[in-house]
């Protein structure tokens, strides 16, 4: 049986030719990065505090050294880029930036928490929460969630999925299935493992945001909230496009299939590719 991701799904769907010398080739070519350190970090950090308060209380979270933590955790990831990869992930004073920047989110979310963690009434399900459900051609997807939030009183799920940005997400990304697709399908799988009615699950991208807008003329704030559209229009064409990568890419034993696999070059998926214009794909835009 094959086992798949959503990062597999993703890729697929923004060129066959790529997933196939990543997933098929093994050709991956992997660069450490600190957009990923960072991402790393802030995820354990903002859990370990949603887990005290929500186990725990407020005050024993807010008596957490949040700074501490995010300083510690980003120094090891660090070193273990370098020891892994042979080379630094970013500069000292990147990691300084990125560093302070981290302190301000989690100042921020802390000052403003009842904005978006309500304790009274809510129940922490959990934190890197995992999905592994059997798909058709002997494939099976997993994943983790990084937060499901039960309101005990409607019995409404809220799955989250952080992530860090370096100003937020504007309209195009807002758009971009890619991105939002990736908890409609984690909705549909946590209602089937976990048996918990779909018209009972909800989904929110928690952002939060490196930089403020220098000079802005309204107030600013570190994080923001989007929660893409759910419901049965959208939910059906996010299966259509799962199906369509498993007929693409799997014969019906579940093994991987490279029968017809091109590269569809866009200006998106080419930008940060790390096969374009080299030996492997001399077809992808410059």
């Amino acid at each position: 049986m094959s086992r798949i991701s959503y990062s597999q799904l993703s890729m697929f769907s923004e060129c066959p030719l790529h997933w196939k010398l990543k997933y098929i080739d093994d050709l991956a070519i992997q660069e450490p990065s600190i957009h990923l350190l960072f991402g790393t970090a802030m995820h354990e950090v903002i859990q370990t505090w949603l887990e005290v308060m929500y186990h725990d209380s407020v005050k024993n979270a807010n008596k957490l050294n949040l700074e501490q933590r995010l300083h510690d955790k980003m120094m090891e990831l660090f070193k273990q880029d370098k020891e892994t990869y042979g080379k630094n992930p970013c500069t000292l004073e990147e990691m300084r930036e990125f560093f302070q920047d981290g302190v301000d989110i989690l100042d921020f979310i802390k000052k403003r928490r009842a904005d978006y963690f309500s304790k009274r009434g809510y129940k922490l399900i959990g934190c890197e929460v995992p999905i592994e459900v059997d798909l058709k051609k002997n494939v099976k997807i997993v994943g983790y969630l990084d937060l499901v939030i039960l309101d005990e009183v409607s019995n409404t799920l809220k799955i989250y999925d952080i992530k860090t940005s370096t100003r937020g997400w504007n309209k195009w990304m807002k758009k971009d299935e890619n991105k939002t697709q990736q908890l409609l399908l984690y909705k549909q799988f946590y209602s089937k493992q976990y048996n918990h009615p779909i018209d009972k699950i909800e989904v929110e991208y928690f952002i939060v945001k490196r930089k403020l807008w220098e000079e802005a003329m309204f107030p600013q704030k570190r994080v923001q909230k989007f929660s893409p559209a759910s419901g049965k229009p959208s939910m059906n064409k996010v299966a259509k496009r799962l199906n369509t990568f498993l007929d693409l890419a799997f014969d019906d034993e579940g093994n991987k299939i490279s029968d017809n696999i091109v590269a569809t070059p866009s200006k998106k998926a080419c930008k940060w590719c790390e096969f374009n214009q080299t030996e492997y794909c001399n077809v992808g835009v410059k």
